[in-house]
């Protein structure tokens, strides 16, 4: 079997011994005679597998008693639309950080439900890096400041968690959860899609504190009811079962390779390694300021931009894949989560040296 260093943004590369365990009870989990795609959501040895993966990641975040954690669908696209018709609480108005797609696909949506006011933006600049925490123009009647931590796409990374007073703040951490320590008690709500640093697509992540639950608006639909969810564990309609499952595995993997700390160390070195060599090349360059730089995606241009497809081809003959940037933005984009071992990141520099001795 040959495994390829795999780059995509999302879904993204799982950690091997996750794969391997997943596969080892495919068909038989823990001797119940059944796969875990075939369980009830209902029955003792899912509730288990639920609770167990809750417990793990609590753990793993140090996540306070006063914060649910919820196991919900749609992704943080569809979080979009949920966490405003949850967290309006007769308020009329959202702050925005906008700092790439992803922070205007969440304006886009607010938008539906209140005024969206983007209180500091990184579009003049060609979002290449968060606009200062000192520019920003935020509401104190607000109801609630929202960040995306880390744009996949524009490789920009929030490396600070920004004071926005007694006004609730809400992260979409999809591509940075887990990556390294954080402290929940700094945020309202916390949400993220599982496809990048977590597990498969299909699940969604949120950590709320209670006292932002049970103030949805009318319209909203059930399942998408913080207060209804919680109120049911995260069972109030069918879960992400197989998904859910494997989230829990990745927590367990997280916490073998010594926790959040650990990984924190594991993703600087890797991402030094790459942006140590994009620093000292003309033949490639970062469109990112440097303390900004996202730990998870790391796009790149070739100078030359006409040689584009001859380095993707040249990767994926080398075992390397998905390199190849948002349609956006264009370039390379190197996303190396978790689950990317630091011999992936070695292997793409050294092939990126090889190119440029061949081609500049």
């Amino acid at each position: 079997m040959t495994r390829v260093f795999n780059f995509s943004a999302g879904p993204a590369a799982l950690p091997e011994p996750v794969l391997r365990r997943a596969a080892e009870e495919m068909l038989d989990w823990h001797g119940s005679g059944m796969s875990v795609m075939e369980m009830s959501h209902r029955g003792k040895e899912f509730i288990g597998i639920a609770a167990q993966a809750e417990s793990l990641l609590r753990e793993l975040l140090a996540i306070p008693a006063n914060y649910k954690v919820l196991f919900m669908q749609g992704g943080a696209i569809g979080e979009n639309a949920i966490v405003p018709m949850n967290l309006l609480r007769g308020k009329a108005s959202i702050d925005f950080v906008d700092t790439g797609e992803w922070s205007k696909k969440s304006i886009k949506e607010a938008k539906k439900y209140a005024r969206a006011n983007v209180v500091a933006s990184a579009a003049d600049s060609g979002y290449d890096r968060v606009p200062p925490r000192e520019t920003w123009k935020l509401d104190p009647d607000a109801a609630y400041v929202h960040i995306c931590s880390n744009e996949t796409i524009g490789g920009v990374e929030y490396h600070f968690t920004p004071d926005v007073g007694a006004v609730p703040l809400v992260a979409d951490m999809s591509s940075d959860i887990l990556s390294r320590p954080l402290d929940v008690s700094k945020y309202g709500l916390i949400y993220g899609g599982a496809q990048k640093n977590i597990g498969p697509a299909g699940l969604t992540i949120v950590i709320v504190r209670d006292d932002l639950i049970g103030h949805a608006l009318p319209i909203t639909p059930s399942a998408f009811d913080f207060k209804t969810v919680a109120e049911n564990e995260s069972m109030y309609n069918t879960p992400p079962t197989y998904a859910i499952y494997i989230a829990g595995l990745v927590f367990q993997w997280l916490k073998d390779q010594g926790g959040l700390a650990a990984m924190a160390e594991h993703n600087r070195r890797k991402a030094g390694v790459l942006y140590d060599y994009l620093g000292g090349t003309g033949f490639y360059r970062s469109p990112v300021q440097p303390d900004c730089r996202s730990l998870m995606n790391v796009p790149f241009k070739l100078t030359d931009e006409t040689l584009d497809a001859a380095f993707l081809k040249g990767a994926e003959a080398r075992g390397m894949v998905q390199l190849k940037g948002h349609r956006s933005v264009g370039g390379m984009r190197a996303s190396i989560y978790n689950a990317m071992p630091i011999e992936g990141v070695k292997a793409l520099v050294a092939y990126m040296k090889e190119f440029e001795a061949q081609h500049g």
